[in-house]
């Protein structure tokens, strides 16, 4: 399973993009949900959802009410554990064949959603669900244990993996399941305990990529199978109205190069759809979107409610690639005609699995904090208030909310008077958000909140820890970045957010200190 499913990733996350199973469904005929759900595809809310991208003309227009709810509804199965292989029950792929498929929600079934807590439940099980099936053979014990060693897989302290599953949809086959949220959204701690919602550190880019030139090397049209890469490189990156466009050579890299450029993602950040495998993005943290006005780095997208919620959620499961950017359509109805039925863009989840989706979403508290307040960090909160970091990052969030130009972007005279921004430049690489398809010229101002469970840190996950984020050396031409570096980069300057820099070394100490309590 481990080299073909891994395959199997790589194109479908191309091409594509980027189960509670104690529920027990029930018809919708027999039942109505007693809340009222807002609609997802409401075309007025749509209109100002997101930030003009600093190209404005290039900012994308959405697919249609009508064509969004003529796609069907995806249906969540029950799912199943997946193990190490040295902790897998015996038997256990053989026992899962032997099982029928059971449909978790549907257009016909569905959870329980009569309390608030039934929303939340079934918003789980929306959280949980893959997107993304690919047939499992027999495990080869030892190739899979060479393959979590190269790519650094993980799995918790019972061997279950925390960000994919075992689907039954068709008796007798078992599938892996990938591309759900928890796969981007779920953190393994040192300790084996796992946190959902948080910035993942699953190394995305290096399980998907793994192995990408021996396939090519395997393929039997070689032309082809890199065809097929770059028309999904060409979709998830291209940003045609950038003169030139830095994707643009990503088409002249051979299978060994595009794989080597994605091994340089530590695990917690990866090149989602929008942005670039030259200026990927940290995965963002969840726990507290409730609070956040703006989602994304860049600010893309606003927060206004629960249904503002539910439409990033369907964008970002693959409705943003049929969006029109200026003259360009990463994947136009021609080409979504093509697609396989487990595409992404050739389904939709219901508003009702969207609303649960965000309820469940809203709901997630962040874990116990084992720094706990002493002199020392007495003396950070000190600092931090002498230093004046409450200008952007003010309790209780932490964060202002607000957006801050990047270097090089001129503010529109509509934002100037706006309160959702914030007229200082902070100075951090601009590449993400001027020089991509979720590049609005801002970056918001992130909330210090769970800082000590979360990294690596800056919008593209630069710097490991917060001590590398205080090092005064990042900023010079010779550092070596911590986190992420970059294709055939050693040194490089992590620029911008000065602030701090200059402290003493006891006051850094006491200023990460309280940082971490936070």
């Amino acid at each position: 399973m481990w080299r073909s499913a891994r395959a199997a990733t790589l194109l479908v996350w191309l091409l594509a993009l980027s189960c509670h199973p104690g529920a027990t469904p029930t018809t919708i005929r027999q039942r109505a949900a007693k809340t009222p759900v807002p609609l997802t595809w409401d075309e007025r809310a749509l209109a100002d959802l997101e930030t003009p991208l600093a190209h404005a003309a290039a900012s994308p227009r959405d697919i249609s009410a009508r064509d969004y709810y003529s796609l069907p509804v995806r249906t969540i199965y029950k799912d199943y554990p997946r193990y190490h292989p040295d902790k897998a029950p015996r038997g256990y792929l053989q026992s899962l064949r032997r099982r029928d498929p059971v449909v978790v929600w549907d257009d016909t079934h569905r959870p329980p959603l009569d309390s608030d807590a039934d929303w939340i439940r079934a918003g789980e099980l929306v959280f949980n669900a893959p997107v993304l099936f690919f047939a499992e053979e027999e495990d080869d014990d030892e190739q899979a244990r060479q393959f979590i060693a190269k790519t650094g897989d993980l799995f918790d302290r019972n061997g279950v993996s925390p960000y994919s599953t075992y689907v039954v949809r068709t008796r007798g086959v078992v599938e892996a399941g990938e591309g759900s949220c928890r796969e981007c959204h779920s953190r393994l701690l040192p300790d084996g305990r796992v946190i959902r919602g948080a910035q993942g550190n699953r190394p995305i880019g290096r399980i998907a990529f793994f192995g990408l030139a021996g396939d090519f090397a395997k393929a039997p049209d070689r032309d082809r199978f890199m065809a097929d890469v770059r028309v999904g490189l060409r979709r998830q990156f291209a940003a045609p109205w950038l003169d030139p466009d830095p994707n643009a050579g990503l088409a002249a890299l051979s299978a060994a190069e595009l794989e080597a450029v994605y091994s340089t993602m530590p695990a917690g950040v990866f090149a989602r759809q929008g942005t670039s495998p030259l200026s990927p993005a940290k995965m963002p943290d969840l726990i507290g979107i409730k609070d956040q006005k703006f989602l994304d780095s860049t600010g893309l997208q606003r927060n206004r409610g629960a249904a503002d919620l539910m439409r990033y959620a369907a964008l970002n499961q693959g409705m943003d690639l049929l969006a029109c950017f200026g003259d360009f359509t990463p994947i136009d109805v021609a080409a979504r005609a093509q697609l396989g039925k487990d595409h992404a863009a050739r389904s939709r989840y219901s508003d009702e699995q969207l609303y649960a989706l965000a309820m469940y979403l809203y709901s997630l508290v962040p874990p116990a904090n084992p720094n706990r307040p002493s002199a020392l960090t007495a003396a950070g909160e000190r600092v931090f208030e002498r230093e004046q970091c409450a200008l952007c990052h003010p309790a209780p969030l932490y964060t202002t909310n607000e957006l801050t130009p990047a270097r090089g972007f001129a503010v529109p005279a509509a934002d100037r008077a706006s309160a959702d921004v914030l007229p200082i430049v902070v100075g951090t690489d601009p590449t993400l958000t001027l020089r991509t398809r979720r590049g609005t010229g801002y970056y918001k101002i992130p909330s210090l909140r769970g800082l000590w469970y979360r990294g690596p840190f800056e919008h593209n996950g630069s710097v490991a820890t917060l001590e590398d984020w205080f090092d005064p050396r990042r900023v010079d031409d010779d550092y070596v970045p911590t986190g992420w570096k970059g294709y055939r980069v050693e040194k490089r300057a992590v620029k911008g957010h000065e602030y701090g820099l200059r402290l003493s070394p006891a006051d850094k100490r006491a200023l990460i200190a309280f940082l971490q309590t936070l």
